[in-house]
Protein backbone atom coordinates (compact mmCIF):
# COMPACT_ATOMS: atom_id res chain seq x y z
CA UNK A 1 0.00 0.00 0.00
CA UNK A 2 1.42 3.40 -0.98
CA UNK A 3 1.72 6.51 1.18
CA UNK A 4 0.77 5.03 4.53
CA UNK A 5 1.14 8.39 6.25
CA UNK A 6 -1.80 9.81 4.30
CA UNK A 7 -4.20 7.41 6.07
CA UNK A 8 -6.46 8.67 8.83
CA UNK A 9 -6.55 6.68 12.09
CA UNK A 10 -9.85 5.10 10.99
CA UNK A 11 -8.37 4.00 7.64
CA UNK A 12 -5.07 2.84 9.16
CA UNK A 13 -6.99 0.82 11.76
CA UNK A 14 -8.89 -0.97 8.95
CA UNK A 15 -5.69 -1.62 6.98
CA UNK A 16 -3.93 -3.09 10.02
CA UNK A 17 -6.85 -5.37 10.84
CA UNK A 18 -7.03 -6.59 7.25
CA UNK A 19 -3.25 -7.22 7.32
CA UNK A 20 -2.70 -4.92 4.29
CA UNK A 21 0.41 -3.63 6.11
CA UNK A 22 1.98 -4.10 9.53
CA UNK A 23 2.22 -1.68 12.45
CA UNK A 24 6.01 -1.69 11.94
CA UNK A 25 5.63 -0.72 8.26
CA UNK A 26 3.25 2.08 9.23
CA UNK A 27 5.66 3.30 11.93
CA UNK A 28 8.66 3.14 9.57
CA UNK A 29 6.72 5.29 7.05
CA UNK A 30 6.16 7.96 9.73
CA UNK A 31 9.78 7.83 10.94
CA UNK A 32 10.95 8.45 7.35
CA UNK A 33 8.52 11.41 6.98
CA UNK A 34 9.66 12.93 10.30
CA UNK A 35 13.28 12.83 9.11
CA UNK A 36 12.29 14.71 5.91
CA UNK A 37 10.24 17.29 7.83
CA UNK A 38 12.69 18.58 10.46
CA UNK A 39 12.52 22.06 8.94
CA UNK A 40 9.09 22.38 10.61
CA UNK A 41 10.71 21.96 14.08
CA UNK A 42 7.56 20.12 15.23
CA UNK A 43 9.43 17.39 17.14
CA UNK A 44 11.98 18.30 19.79
CA UNK A 45 12.75 14.64 20.57
CA UNK A 46 12.30 11.73 18.17
CA UNK A 47 12.01 8.22 19.62
CA UNK A 48 12.38 5.89 16.61
CA UNK A 49 13.83 3.00 18.67
CA UNK A 50 10.93 3.09 21.15
CA UNK A 51 8.43 3.46 18.27
CA UNK A 52 9.76 0.34 16.53
CA UNK A 53 9.59 -1.70 19.78
CA UNK A 54 6.01 -0.58 20.40
CA UNK A 55 5.03 -1.31 16.77
CA UNK A 56 6.47 -4.85 16.98
CA UNK A 57 4.46 -5.44 20.17
CA UNK A 58 1.35 -4.15 18.32
CA UNK A 59 1.97 -6.57 15.46
CA UNK A 60 2.15 -9.43 17.97
CA UNK A 61 -1.20 -8.40 19.50
CA UNK A 62 -2.77 -7.96 16.05
CA UNK A 63 -1.62 -11.48 15.13
CA UNK A 64 -3.14 -12.87 18.33
CA UNK A 65 -6.43 -11.03 17.81
CA UNK A 66 -6.05 -8.99 21.03
CA UNK A 67 -5.68 -5.57 19.37
CA UNK A 68 -6.56 -2.42 21.32
CA UNK A 69 -8.61 0.53 20.05
CA UNK A 70 -5.47 2.35 18.78
CA UNK A 71 -3.33 -0.71 18.03
CA UNK A 72 -0.29 0.22 15.95
CA UNK A 73 -1.32 3.88 15.43
CA UNK A 74 1.74 6.22 15.58
CA UNK A 75 1.16 9.36 17.68
CA UNK A 76 3.07 12.50 18.63
CA UNK A 77 3.03 13.55 22.30
CA UNK A 78 3.09 17.19 23.41
CA UNK A 79 6.11 17.88 25.64
CA UNK A 80 3.74 18.71 28.53
CA UNK A 81 2.87 15.02 29.09
CA UNK A 82 5.16 12.94 31.31
CA UNK A 83 6.61 10.00 29.36
CA UNK A 84 8.63 7.52 31.40
CA UNK A 85 12.34 7.79 30.69
CA UNK A 86 11.80 10.26 27.83
CA UNK A 87 12.50 14.03 27.76
CA UNK A 88 9.59 15.93 29.42
CA UNK A 89 10.49 19.58 29.81
CA UNK A 90 7.43 21.65 28.84
CA UNK A 91 9.84 23.19 26.29
CA UNK A 92 11.48 25.15 29.10
CA UNK A 93 15.15 25.48 30.02
CA UNK A 94 14.21 25.34 33.72
CA UNK A 95 13.40 21.61 33.38
CA UNK A 96 16.70 20.95 31.63
CA UNK A 97 17.50 17.22 31.48
CA UNK A 98 14.29 16.08 33.22
CA UNK A 99 13.15 12.55 32.33
CA UNK A 100 10.28 11.35 34.54
CA UNK A 101 10.23 7.92 36.16
CA UNK A 102 6.46 7.72 35.63
CA UNK A 103 3.89 8.01 32.83
CA UNK A 104 1.01 10.49 32.62
CA UNK A 105 -2.42 8.86 32.91
CA UNK A 106 -3.38 9.96 29.40
CA UNK A 107 -0.28 8.51 27.70
CA UNK A 108 -0.70 5.37 29.81
CA UNK A 109 -4.28 5.08 28.44
CA UNK A 110 -2.98 5.48 24.87
CA UNK A 111 -0.25 2.83 25.32
CA UNK A 112 -2.84 0.52 26.94
CA UNK A 113 -4.88 0.83 23.73
CA UNK A 114 -1.85 -0.03 21.57
CA UNK A 115 -0.71 3.38 20.30
CA UNK A 116 2.93 3.92 19.25
CA UNK A 117 5.02 6.94 20.39
CA UNK A 118 6.96 8.73 17.66
CA UNK A 119 8.42 11.43 19.91
CA UNK A 120 7.79 14.60 21.90
CA UNK A 121 6.29 17.65 20.20
CA UNK A 122 7.30 21.29 20.44
CA UNK A 123 5.07 23.80 22.26
CA UNK A 124 5.08 27.24 23.85
CA UNK A 125 7.08 27.19 27.09
CA UNK A 126 4.84 25.86 29.89
CA UNK A 127 1.94 26.18 27.39
CA UNK A 128 2.10 29.98 27.65
CA UNK A 129 1.67 31.45 24.19
CA UNK A 130 -0.53 31.64 21.10
CA UNK A 131 2.10 31.18 18.38
CA UNK A 132 4.70 28.61 19.56
CA UNK A 133 7.31 31.39 19.60
CA UNK A 134 8.05 31.11 23.34
CA UNK A 135 9.53 27.58 23.16
CA UNK A 136 13.11 27.17 24.41
CA UNK A 137 13.64 25.00 21.29
CA UNK A 138 12.62 27.67 18.78
CA UNK A 139 9.36 28.27 16.97
CA UNK A 140 7.44 25.64 15.02
CA UNK A 141 6.65 26.28 11.33
CA UNK A 142 3.11 25.91 10.03
CA UNK A 143 2.98 23.53 7.02
CA UNK A 144 0.58 25.99 5.36
CA UNK A 145 1.78 29.02 3.39
CA UNK A 146 0.03 32.01 1.89
CA UNK A 147 -0.63 31.93 -1.85
CA UNK A 148 2.47 33.03 -3.82
CA UNK A 149 4.56 33.42 -0.66
CA UNK A 150 7.43 31.48 0.88
CA UNK A 151 7.14 33.31 4.21
CA UNK A 152 6.98 31.05 7.26
CA UNK A 153 3.82 31.18 9.37
CA UNK A 154 3.14 30.21 12.98
CA UNK A 155 1.00 27.12 13.70
CA UNK A 156 -0.67 28.76 16.72
CA UNK A 157 -0.03 27.84 20.31
CA UNK A 158 0.58 26.51 22.74
CA UNK A 159 0.06 23.13 21.02
CA UNK A 160 1.82 24.32 17.85
CA UNK A 161 4.01 21.24 17.46
CA UNK A 162 0.96 18.97 17.77
CA UNK A 163 -1.04 20.91 15.15
CA UNK A 164 1.88 21.26 12.73
CA UNK A 165 2.80 17.54 12.98
CA UNK A 166 -0.80 16.42 12.37
CA UNK A 167 -1.25 18.84 9.43
CA UNK A 168 2.10 17.74 7.91
CA UNK A 169 1.19 14.02 8.29
CA UNK A 170 4.21 13.29 10.50
CA UNK A 171 1.99 11.64 13.10
CA UNK A 172 -1.49 10.12 12.78
CA UNK A 173 -2.74 12.34 15.63
CA UNK A 174 -1.30 14.10 18.68
CA UNK A 175 -2.00 14.84 22.31
CA UNK A 176 -2.45 18.51 23.18
CA UNK A 177 -3.64 20.70 26.06
CA UNK A 178 -5.93 23.71 26.23
CA UNK A 179 -5.90 26.35 28.99
CA UNK A 180 -7.39 29.25 27.02
CA UNK A 181 -7.55 27.95 23.45
CA UNK A 182 -4.29 26.05 23.03
CA UNK A 183 -5.92 23.11 21.20
CA UNK A 184 -8.58 24.96 19.21
CA UNK A 185 -6.54 27.93 17.94
CA UNK A 186 -3.63 25.83 16.54
CA UNK A 187 -6.17 23.43 14.98
CA UNK A 188 -7.88 26.36 13.24
CA UNK A 189 -4.51 27.72 12.01
CA UNK A 190 -3.48 24.37 10.49
CA UNK A 191 -6.70 22.97 9.02
CA UNK A 192 -6.93 20.20 11.63
CA UNK A 193 -9.60 19.22 14.20
CA UNK A 194 -8.98 19.90 17.89
CA UNK A 195 -11.28 19.27 20.83
CA UNK A 196 -10.99 20.59 24.37
CA UNK A 197 -13.18 18.26 26.41
CA UNK A 198 -15.18 19.28 29.49
CA UNK A 199 -12.98 20.07 32.50
CA UNK A 200 -12.56 16.76 34.35
CA UNK A 201 -13.19 14.50 31.33
CA UNK A 202 -9.45 13.69 31.00
CA UNK A 203 -7.01 13.20 33.86
CA UNK A 204 -4.44 15.95 34.40
CA UNK A 205 -2.12 13.63 36.36
CA UNK A 206 1.36 13.67 34.86
CA UNK A 207 0.62 16.74 32.72
CA UNK A 208 2.84 19.71 33.63
CA UNK A 209 0.51 22.29 35.22
CA UNK A 210 0.00 25.83 33.90
CA UNK A 211 -3.36 26.91 35.43
CA UNK A 212 -4.90 23.96 37.25
CA UNK A 213 -8.54 25.08 37.17
CA UNK A 214 -8.39 25.75 33.40
CA UNK A 215 -6.01 23.13 31.93
CA UNK A 216 -7.57 20.24 30.04
CA UNK A 217 -5.98 17.74 27.67
CA UNK A 218 -7.48 16.68 24.35
CA UNK A 219 -6.47 15.48 20.88
CA UNK A 220 -5.57 17.20 17.62
CA UNK A 221 -6.43 14.98 14.65
CA UNK A 222 -6.94 15.12 10.89
CA UNK A 223 -10.70 14.81 10.95
CA UNK A 224 -13.64 14.66 13.33
CA UNK A 225 -13.80 10.84 13.39
CA UNK A 226 -10.11 10.56 14.34
CA UNK A 227 -10.60 13.14 17.13
CA UNK A 228 -13.50 11.04 18.46
CA UNK A 229 -11.38 7.85 18.37
CA UNK A 230 -8.55 9.61 20.21
CA UNK A 231 -10.74 11.15 22.92
CA UNK A 232 -12.35 7.78 23.68
CA UNK A 233 -8.90 6.43 24.60
CA UNK A 234 -7.66 9.56 26.37
CA UNK A 235 -10.68 10.14 28.63
CA UNK A 236 -10.98 8.35 31.99
CA UNK A 237 -11.59 8.87 35.65
CA UNK A 238 -8.36 8.77 37.64
CA UNK A 239 -7.96 8.34 41.41
CA UNK A 240 -4.67 10.28 41.09
CA UNK A 241 -6.58 13.37 39.83
CA UNK A 242 -9.48 14.30 42.10
CA UNK A 243 -10.77 16.80 39.51
CA UNK A 244 -11.36 13.99 36.99
CA UNK A 245 -15.02 13.00 36.80
CA UNK A 246 -16.35 9.48 37.31
CA UNK A 247 -18.70 9.29 34.33
CA UNK A 248 -18.79 6.56 31.68
CA UNK A 249 -16.80 7.45 28.53
CA UNK A 250 -19.24 7.25 25.59
CA UNK A 251 -18.43 5.81 22.17
CA UNK A 252 -17.87 9.24 20.60
CA UNK A 253 -17.39 7.74 17.14
CA UNK A 254 -21.00 6.50 17.18
CA UNK A 255 -22.25 10.13 17.21
CA UNK A 256 -20.70 10.85 13.79
CA UNK A 257 -23.17 10.67 10.92
CA UNK A 258 -26.24 11.22 13.09
CA UNK A 259 -28.78 13.75 11.77
CA UNK A 260 -28.82 17.20 13.39
CA UNK A 261 -32.47 17.77 12.45
CA UNK A 262 -34.13 19.76 15.23
CA UNK A 263 -30.80 20.63 16.92
CA UNK A 264 -30.86 24.19 18.31
CA UNK A 265 -27.67 26.10 17.45
CA UNK A 266 -26.93 29.31 19.37
CA UNK A 267 -25.25 32.32 17.74
CA UNK A 268 -23.99 34.65 20.51
CA UNK A 269 -24.32 38.30 19.47
CA UNK A 270 -21.41 39.31 21.76
CA UNK A 271 -18.94 37.34 19.60
CA UNK A 272 -19.39 39.82 16.75
CA UNK A 273 -16.29 41.63 18.00
CA UNK A 274 -15.16 45.05 16.76
CA UNK A 275 -12.59 44.76 14.00
CA UNK A 276 -13.48 41.13 13.21
CA UNK A 277 -12.15 40.20 9.79
CA UNK A 278 -14.93 40.16 7.14
CA UNK A 279 -13.61 36.70 6.12
CA UNK A 280 -14.26 35.34 9.61
CA UNK A 281 -17.75 36.89 9.72
CA UNK A 282 -18.60 35.37 6.32
CA UNK A 283 -17.29 31.98 7.45
CA UNK A 284 -19.43 32.14 10.60
CA UNK A 285 -22.56 33.00 8.59
CA UNK A 286 -21.79 30.20 6.12
CA UNK A 287 -21.40 27.68 8.97
CA UNK A 288 -24.79 28.69 10.40
CA UNK A 289 -26.35 28.37 6.92
CA UNK A 290 -24.91 24.84 6.47
CA UNK A 291 -26.33 23.70 9.79
CA UNK A 292 -29.72 25.24 8.97
CA UNK A 293 -29.75 23.42 5.59
CA UNK A 294 -29.21 20.15 7.49
CA UNK A 295 -32.28 20.76 9.66
CA UNK A 296 -30.84 22.64 12.66
CA UNK A 297 -32.63 25.64 14.14
CA UNK A 298 -30.50 28.79 14.41
CA UNK A 299 -31.18 30.82 17.57
CA UNK A 300 -29.59 34.16 18.50
CA UNK A 301 -28.46 34.13 22.13
CA UNK A 302 -26.80 36.55 24.51
CA UNK A 303 -23.71 35.81 26.61
CA UNK A 304 -23.41 39.28 28.18
CA UNK A 305 -20.28 38.70 30.27
CA UNK A 306 -18.18 37.58 27.28
CA UNK A 307 -16.50 41.00 27.09
CA UNK A 308 -14.95 40.44 30.53
CA UNK A 309 -13.69 36.92 29.76
CA UNK A 310 -10.27 37.81 28.35
CA UNK A 311 -9.19 40.25 31.12
CA UNK A 312 -10.54 37.86 33.80
CA UNK A 313 -8.70 34.94 32.19
CA UNK A 314 -5.43 36.89 32.17
CA UNK A 315 -5.79 37.36 35.93
CA UNK A 316 -6.84 33.81 36.87
CA UNK A 317 -4.38 31.97 34.60
CA UNK A 318 -1.21 33.90 35.61
CA UNK A 319 -2.23 33.71 39.29
CA UNK A 320 -2.41 29.91 39.11
CA UNK A 321 0.77 29.79 37.01
CA UNK A 322 2.63 31.84 39.60
CA UNK A 323 1.65 29.30 42.25
CA UNK A 324 2.29 26.19 40.08
CA UNK A 325 5.69 27.35 38.82
CA UNK A 326 6.99 28.12 42.32
CA UNK A 327 8.17 24.47 42.47
CA UNK A 328 10.89 25.06 39.84
CA UNK A 329 13.69 26.25 42.06
CA UNK A 330 16.81 24.36 40.90
CA UNK A 331 16.91 22.17 44.03
CA UNK A 332 15.44 18.76 43.15
CA UNK A 333 15.52 18.56 39.33
CA UNK A 334 16.06 20.62 36.22
CA UNK A 335 18.40 23.57 35.75
CA UNK A 336 20.56 24.72 38.65
CA UNK A 337 22.58 27.92 38.41
CA UNK A 338 24.91 28.27 41.44
CA UNK A 339 24.75 31.33 43.70
CA UNK A 340 26.35 32.70 46.89
CA UNK A 341 23.56 31.19 49.01
CA UNK A 342 20.33 29.23 48.50
CA UNK A 343 18.18 32.33 47.75
CA UNK A 344 20.75 33.48 45.20
CA UNK A 345 20.66 30.00 43.63
CA UNK A 346 16.84 30.10 43.43
CA UNK A 347 16.91 33.51 41.78
CA UNK A 348 19.69 32.64 39.33
CA UNK A 349 18.07 29.32 38.34
CA UNK A 350 14.64 30.85 37.74
CA UNK A 351 16.02 33.89 35.92
CA UNK A 352 18.04 31.70 33.56
CA UNK A 353 15.45 28.93 33.29
CA UNK A 354 12.23 30.80 32.47
CA UNK A 355 11.74 32.65 29.19
CA UNK A 356 10.38 36.25 28.98
CA UNK A 357 6.70 35.29 28.50
CA UNK A 358 6.73 32.87 31.44
CA UNK A 359 8.46 35.48 33.60
CA UNK A 360 5.86 38.07 32.55
CA UNK A 361 2.99 35.79 33.58
CA UNK A 362 4.60 34.78 36.88
CA UNK A 363 5.03 38.47 37.75
CA UNK A 364 1.43 39.32 36.78
CA UNK A 365 0.20 36.34 38.81
CA UNK A 366 2.30 37.18 41.86
CA UNK A 367 1.07 40.80 41.71
CA UNK A 368 -2.66 39.90 41.55
CA UNK A 369 -2.25 37.45 44.44
CA UNK A 370 -0.36 39.91 46.65
CA UNK A 371 -1.96 41.16 49.87
CA UNK A 372 -3.15 44.57 48.65
CA UNK A 373 -4.51 43.37 45.31
CA UNK A 374 -5.97 39.88 45.89
CA UNK A 375 -9.54 41.14 46.43
CA UNK A 376 -9.33 43.82 43.75
CA UNK A 377 -8.12 41.46 41.02
CA UNK A 378 -8.19 37.72 41.71
CA UNK A 379 -11.44 37.57 43.72
CA UNK A 380 -13.23 39.81 41.19
CA UNK A 381 -11.96 37.72 38.27
CA UNK A 382 -13.34 34.58 39.93
CA UNK A 383 -16.72 36.30 40.37
CA UNK A 384 -16.73 37.19 36.66
CA UNK A 385 -15.91 33.56 35.89
CA UNK A 386 -19.06 32.52 37.78
CA UNK A 387 -21.11 35.00 35.73
CA UNK A 388 -19.65 33.67 32.45
CA UNK A 389 -20.66 30.13 33.47
CA UNK A 390 -24.12 31.39 34.43
CA UNK A 391 -24.54 32.97 30.97
CA UNK A 392 -23.95 29.56 29.39
CA UNK A 393 -26.22 27.81 31.92
CA UNK A 394 -29.07 30.13 30.88
CA UNK A 395 -28.30 29.60 27.17
CA UNK A 396 -28.61 25.81 27.51
CA UNK A 397 -32.35 26.16 28.15
CA UNK A 398 -32.66 27.59 24.61
CA UNK A 399 -29.92 25.82 22.61
CA UNK A 400 -28.05 22.50 22.40
CA UNK A 401 -24.77 23.82 21.00
CA UNK A 402 -23.16 27.22 20.32
CA UNK A 403 -21.44 28.17 17.04
CA UNK A 404 -18.67 30.82 16.99
CA UNK A 405 -15.47 31.59 15.07
CA UNK A 406 -12.39 29.78 16.42
CA UNK A 407 -9.88 32.63 15.83
CA UNK A 408 -10.06 36.32 14.89
CA UNK A 409 -7.71 35.80 11.91
CA UNK A 410 -5.83 33.14 9.91
CA UNK A 411 -2.21 32.21 10.79
CA UNK A 412 0.32 35.04 10.91
CA UNK A 413 4.10 35.22 10.49
CA UNK A 414 6.59 34.80 13.38
CA UNK A 415 7.37 38.22 14.86
CA UNK A 416 4.31 39.80 13.23
CA UNK A 417 2.64 40.31 16.63
CA UNK A 418 5.16 41.66 19.12
CA UNK A 419 2.75 43.33 21.56
CA UNK A 420 1.79 40.79 24.29
CA UNK A 421 -1.74 42.22 24.66
CA UNK A 422 -2.30 41.93 20.90
CA UNK A 423 -1.11 38.32 21.12
CA UNK A 424 -3.51 37.63 24.04
CA UNK A 425 -6.40 38.81 21.81
CA UNK A 426 -5.91 35.64 19.74
CA UNK A 427 -7.76 33.85 22.56
CA UNK A 428 -10.81 36.13 22.39
CA UNK A 429 -13.19 33.42 21.09
CA UNK A 430 -11.80 30.51 23.09
CA UNK A 431 -11.19 31.59 26.72
CA UNK A 432 -14.87 31.63 27.74
CA UNK A 433 -14.99 27.85 27.21
CA UNK A 434 -12.15 27.28 29.71
CA UNK A 435 -13.55 29.80 32.19
CA UNK A 436 -16.88 27.91 32.17
CA UNK A 437 -15.27 24.43 32.07
CA UNK A 438 -17.18 23.52 28.89
CA UNK A 439 -16.20 21.36 25.89
CA UNK A 440 -15.26 23.10 22.62
CA UNK A 441 -14.18 21.81 19.21
CA UNK A 442 -12.47 23.61 16.31
CA UNK A 443 -13.23 22.24 12.85
CA UNK A 444 -11.85 23.44 9.47
CA UNK A 445 -14.57 25.29 7.58
CA UNK A 446 -12.91 27.25 4.77
CA UNK A 447 -9.84 29.03 3.46
CA UNK A 448 -8.89 32.70 3.53
CA UNK A 449 -8.29 34.78 0.42
CA UNK A 450 -4.58 34.02 0.96
CA UNK A 451 -5.28 30.26 0.89
CA UNK A 452 -4.94 29.67 4.65
CA UNK A 453 -7.28 27.45 6.68
CA UNK A 454 -10.02 29.01 8.80
CA UNK A 455 -11.89 27.21 11.57
CA UNK A 456 -15.25 27.37 13.31
CA UNK A 457 -15.78 26.55 16.97
CA UNK A 458 -18.66 24.62 18.51
CA UNK A 459 -19.25 24.90 22.28
CA UNK A 460 -21.26 22.22 24.07
CA UNK A 461 -23.00 21.48 27.34
CA UNK A 462 -20.87 19.91 30.10
CA UNK A 463 -19.92 16.31 29.19
CA UNK A 464 -21.87 16.50 25.92
CA UNK A 465 -18.90 16.01 23.59
CA UNK A 466 -21.09 13.64 21.53
CA UNK A 467 -23.23 16.54 20.24
CA UNK A 468 -20.02 18.42 19.33
CA UNK A 469 -18.74 15.49 17.26
CA UNK A 470 -22.17 15.03 15.66
CA UNK A 471 -22.41 18.72 14.66
CA UNK A 472 -18.73 19.13 13.72
CA UNK A 473 -19.01 16.17 11.35
CA UNK A 474 -21.80 18.01 9.48
CA UNK A 475 -19.63 21.15 9.10
CA UNK A 476 -16.71 18.98 7.98
CA UNK A 477 -18.88 17.27 5.37
CA UNK A 478 -20.19 20.60 4.02
CA UNK A 479 -16.79 22.32 4.04
CA UNK A 480 -14.72 19.50 2.53
CA UNK A 481 -11.23 18.49 3.63
CA UNK A 482 -8.06 20.59 3.68
CA UNK A 483 -4.50 19.42 3.26
CA UNK A 484 -1.38 21.55 3.59
CA UNK A 485 0.57 21.81 0.33
CA UNK A 486 3.94 20.02 0.70
CA UNK A 487 6.74 22.55 0.11
CA UNK A 488 9.42 21.14 2.43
Amino acid sequence: MSNLTSLTIAKAREGLRRKEFSALELTEAYIAEIEKSRILNAYIVETPGKAREMAKASDARLAKGTAGALEGIPLGIKDLFATKGVHTQACSHVLDGFKPTYESTITENLWRDGAVMLGKLNMDEFAMGSSNETSYYGNVINPWRRHNSNAALVPGGSSGGSASAVAAHICAAATATDTGGSIRQPAAFTGTVGIKPTYGRCSRWGVVAFASSLDQAGPIARDVRDAAIMLKSMASVDPKDTTSVDLPVPDYEAAIGKSIKGLRVGIPKEYRADGMSPEIETLWNTGAKWLKEQGAEIVEISLPHTKYALPAYYIVAPAEASSNLARYDGVRYGLRVPGNDIVDMYENSRAAGFGPEVQRRIMIGTYVLSAGYYDAYYVRAQKIRTLIKRDFDKAWSKVDVVLTPATPSPAFAPGEISDPVQMYLNDIFTVTVNMAGLPGIAVPAGVSKDGLPLGLQLIGKPFDEETLFQTAAVIEQMAGSYKAPQWW
